[in-house]
């Protein structure tokens, strides 16, 4: 088996469920995997720590992720007040449950700033250090958005209705780790 055929075989899974958060459908998260790995395959020769591969890769999807979405907003028909960001009503129900899948449904549903971060932190067990890496942010605004978004996603829960059945789990961080 090749070095190539090792990294994706590796790398693949943890990529596409990254970008499947970025991309919102399996469309879009396949191209920029493909996408990563095609850039690896011209450019990866020139890392020259190996143990730097895997944020080489997720570094190398989320800015491609990033040049696609400049790209569709240059021709977005989008009114402004569509798409800009708003704080939910504060409201304090975190004791509420809900099903991982409407946890990961509902992650996908927030805002970008803060669904990487936290997809990479909680689905990918990236370091903090591995997430500004990979975003290209400092590491104080990586522990904000994650502790923002965490926020953010205990309002949106607090807001579904309370599930019942034997996928029923008490939401917090560490739920999310096992599913993804």
């Amino acid at each position: 088996m090749s070095e190539f055929e090792e990294l994706v075989d590796a790398y693949y899974q943890p990529l596409y469920r990254f970008a499947y958060s970025l991309a919102k459908n399996p469309d879009g998260a396949s191209d920029l995997v493909q996408q990563t790995f095609c850039i690896w395959a011209q450019k990866g020769h020139q890392l020259k720590d190996p143990s730097k591969a895997k944020s080489w890769l997720f570094t190398t999807l989320f800015r491609e992720h990033l040049g696609q979405s400049r790209r569709q907003s240059r021709y977005s028909d989008s009114d402004i007040d569509d798409i800009e960001y708003q704080l939910p009503a504060h409201e304090d129900h975190s004791d509420r449950k809900l099903d991982a899948e409407s946890a990961v449904k509902l992650l996908g549903e927030m805002d970008e700033i803060f669904r990487a971060p936290l997809t990479l932190f909680y689905l990918q067990q990236h370091s903090y250090k591995e997430i500004a890496e990979i975003l290209s942010v400092p590491i104080g605004t990586v522990m904000s958005r994650i502790s923002r978004g965490k926020n953010q996603l205990r309002k949106k829960m607090a807001k579904e209705p309370a599930t019942t059945g034997e996928k029923v789990i008490k939401i917090n961080p560490n739920s999310l780790k096992n599913h993804g």
